[in-house]
């Protein structure tokens, strides 16, 4: 437990997933090494463009896959594999490939033993973020996740941030949430009164409402007063 500044006890930590627990970009990149060279989808001399034109229609994760693989094979003139049999390898072994940021486990295992209750929200399909998660061997320590698709609500949603208070059985003044979108996780936290870190290893947004601005996710631990 912690006092801020103006005295309301946090008792929980909240986080994002993708960009924040778990860097989605190395993550998305191993895996399609080893899916171009598995399926042997372009030569070799394309796989950088491959990869580089995925990650761009891919959008960070905004556009969902069938989409991206079926413009793939349009402008790399894949015949030998359908968008479905490439999505369904997706869905199945991204997972696998999935790794967290530096410091990561060390923050949360921190967390987890200075008595602080932890929960996940993050925006996505189910199970594939669950699936995501888990592979990151966090999940013992996380008394709450909540995946979008799973509850039919987004952020920055007020009532998914809601939602996990309810699960956790605290009110939002003592919930600090942790995420890398201004919108998404900053804004939807803040407009349900939730104290607020931006993960932004990259300084990528030129200003934040935040609370708080990381470039270490380690950082989070000097917030919070831990040693």
């Amino acid at each position: 437990m912690f006092d801020l500044e103006d005295g309301e006890m946090i008792q929980v930590v909240l986080f994002d997933l993708d960009q924040t627990l778990l860097d989605r970009t190395s993550s998305l990149k191993a895996f399609l090494n080893w899916q171009v060279n598995f399926f042997e989808l372009v030569t070799i001399q394309q796989k950088p463009q491959f990869i580089q034109r995925f990650i761009e229609l891919d959008n960070n994760g905004s556009v969902w896959k069938d989409q991206v693989y079926a413009q793939l094979i349009q402008e790399f003139q894949i015949s030998n594999y359908s968008t479905q049999v490439l999505l369904k390898n997706y869905i199945q072994d991204f997972n696998k490939f999935c790794r967290s940021f530096s410091a990561v486990d060390l923050v949360i295992y921190s967390l987890f033993k200075a008595n602080f209750s932890l929960g996940l929200i993050s925006n996505g399909k189910t199970p594939f973020q669950e699936d995501n998660f888990k592979a990151l061997g966090l999940s013992e320590y996380f008394s709450s996740v909540i995946v979008s698709e799973a509850v039919g609500l987004r952020k920055p949603h007020p009532e998914i941030f809601q939602l996990a208070c309810q699960q956790l059985g605290v009110i939002p003044q003592q919930c600090i949430f942790v995420g890398d979108h201004e919108i998404a996780d900053i804004r939807g936290a803040k407009a349900l009164g939730m104290k607020t870190i931006l993960f932004d290893p990259q300084q990528k947004e030129t200003s934040t409402q935040a609370d708080h601005r990381v470039k270490s996710f380690q950082d989070i631990l000097s917030i919070l007063k831990i040693k």
